[in-house]
């Protein structure tokens, strides 16, 4: 990609692994992989008369794109206020690109916060600020995840999050793992939230003696620096004011939101016959949440292939099975690939600026 600088530590070296040829491929293989199978099962070519190629996809189309490019830049200004605007908002932008092409190459379970630490940390931000900035967002977006799908689904009754489903005893597998990944966010958001916020010395020790049980001992000093971090977070965020968190919440609402939205325009782009009632665009909107909460863990790269496989079943009373697969590319061309050129293009780029710096700052000294 570039010529490798010989102090770039192994960190850096990793990340410029992370965009080889490669590595690319593994989720674009699993995810198109998946699309294809399903493609030649279930296309009915007959069917896709149903899908509308006119202006108004056109127009409907534009507004998905649109929401992810709203979504980008309610992230980008988030971190420009959570630092306290140590970086430019053009800045910003170009490292939430780094930081969702981190999460885009890795395990869902795994996600962008290593590299978070990574990149803000090159950049010069204070460490006691990388830290707060990295868990505080954890903390927030959990958060908005955990109070917002429940509260939905219980205004909009259980059929909001699976099609057939009339009531929340009739929950079948896909909703047993929904309710599973709930109760763990639910668990890993209150440790995190008690200590950011109420004790973080007791998290701390808590923590701490979690790691020293047998089976755990290969994520020991994880969870050491992690408890470690927590009590230094907590202290810069004490500093906050409300402003502070009323800012940044309503940034991180707009952020998934905006995620969200972009489902509900490419099924009204794609589909004619989607209803376009405002309980039916609710009901896209809570399923849209539901499948990404159950995708939440995946082993795969950004839960390439199994949000593809989940797709049409969660929207099997809006799309035509026929077409399901079809509109699930469509989706993941516009929400998920984007990330994967970007990073590509702009990660050796921001690396080879890092060492541009190092260099003149040797050269000074």
């Amino acid at each position: 990609m570039i010529e490798e600088d010989k102090h770039l530590n192994e960190e850096e070296k990793s990340l410029l692994k992370s965009v080889s040829f490669g590595r690319l491929m593994i989720p674009v293989v699993l995810g198109l992989g998946v699309v294809f199978f399903l493609i030649s099962r279930q296309l009915d070519l007959t069917e896709l008369q149903r899908v509308r190629w006119d202006m108004a996809t056109l127009w409907w189309l534009s507004m998905a794109i649109f929401m992810y490019i709203l979504r980008h830049l309610f992230y980008a200004y988030r971190l420009y206020y959570m630092t306290d605007k140590a970086f430019s908002f053009t800045k910003c932008i170009q490292l939430i690109v780094i930081w969702e092409f981190s999460s885009a190459i890795s395990p869902t379970s795994v996600g962008g916060a290593g590299v978070a630490f990574l990149l803000l940390s090159q950049e010069k931000l204070p460490g006691e600020k990388t830290i707060t900035v990295v868990l505080y967002s954890m903390v927030i977006d959990t958060i908005f995840l955990l109070v917002l799908l429940p509260v939905l689904a219980g205004i909009f009754g259980a059929i909001s999050i699976r099609p057939g489903v009339e009531q929340f005893a009739d929950l079948d597998g896909y909703g047993v793992t929904l309710i599973s990944v709930l109760f763990f966010m639910l668990v890993y958001g209150f440790i995190f939230f008690y200590g950011l916020f109420i004790n973080p010395h007791a998290t701390k020790r808590m923590l701490f003696l979690i790691s020293s049980i047998p089976f755990l001992k290969r994520f020991k000093m994880d969870l050491r620096r992690t408890a470690v971090n927590m009590v230094t977070a907590a202290q810069e965020i004490k500093k906050k004011d409300s402003k502070f968190h009323a800012i940044n919440f309503l940034m991180t609402a707009g952020a998934w939101t905006t995620r969200f939205m972009a489902l509900n325009f490419i099924i009204l782009a794609l589909i004619s016959g989607v209803d376009r009632t405002f309980l039916d665009q609710i009901y896209i909107f809570i399923r849209g949440i539901s499948m990404y909460v159950i995708t939440a863990f995946s082993p795969t790269p950004g839960g390439a292939g199994i949000a593809e496989y989940l797709f049409g079943g969660f929207f099997s009373d809006y799309i035509p099975e026929s077409v399901g697969s079809l509109v699930a590319l469509i989706w993941r061309l516009i929400t998920y690939y984007p990330y994967l050129i970007l990073g590509a293009i702009i990660i050796p780029i921001w690396i080879r600026g890092i060492i541009v710096k190092r260099r003149l700052l040797r050269q000074q000294t």
